[in-house]
């Protein structure tokens, strides 16, 4: 099916808002820079808050479908796919272009907990603790909450540490530490 010019347009901000960042990005550089008029923007967005916000959605829904993916791909069970997350990650830190993570940004320029930008970056991050909630679980880890939640620090760590570059692997580092955690966690 071929894409709307709506979904044209939400693939070719995202690709200049992870490039630029979102309050860097005005209008005329999204016109510059998707080849797509004002007008037409505004036709199927009201507002430069919208586009973002259909942005994030596209991108949530690309990313967990990779990371999902590779780490069944790269783990047989779901304690081997929790450790999985960290290679996954190193790839994606390899991708030439890597700029870090889009909703950490984005909550970072709409800090405003209420704001729905930072709302959608968060239910962003919910939705991957809910995964791995549901990984632990099934592995039969203690604290699978507790467990989620460190395992997803080290990860928001490392995609940091890797975006600033100062030290050689982050991912595989953060992998050392959630092996280290997911010994303290079998019952």
């Amino acid at each position: 099916m071929r894409p709307t010019k709506r979904d044209e347009l939400v693939q070719k901000a995202l690709k200049v808002f992870y490039q630029n960042g979102f309050n860097a990005t005005g209008m005329d550089k999204l016109v510059a820079k998707t080849g797509i008029s004002k007008t037409s923007m505004y036709k199927h967005f009201r507002t430069k808050d919208d586009l973002i916000i259909a942005v994030l959605r596209l991108r949530d829904e690309h990313f967990r479908n990779w990371l999902y993916r590779r780490m069944e791909e790269l783990g047989e069970t779901p304690e081997e796919q929790l450790i999985a997350m960290f290679d996954a990650l190193e790839e994606w830190f390899a991708e030439a272009g890597y700029k870090g993570c889009m909703f950490i940004k984005a909550s970072s320029e709409f800090q405003d907990a209420s704001h729905p930008i930072h709302k959608q970056s968060a239910d962003h991050k919910r939705m991957l603790e809910t995964h791995m909630i549901g990984l632990a679980e099934k592995a039969e880890l203690a604290n699978p909450e507790v467990l989620a939640r460190q395992l997803l620090l080290l990860k928001e760590g490392a995609i940091v540490t890797a975006h600033l570059g100062h030290t050689d692997n982050p991912a595989q580092d953060a992998k050392l530490a959630a092996a280290q955690l997911l010994d303290m966690h079998r019952q």
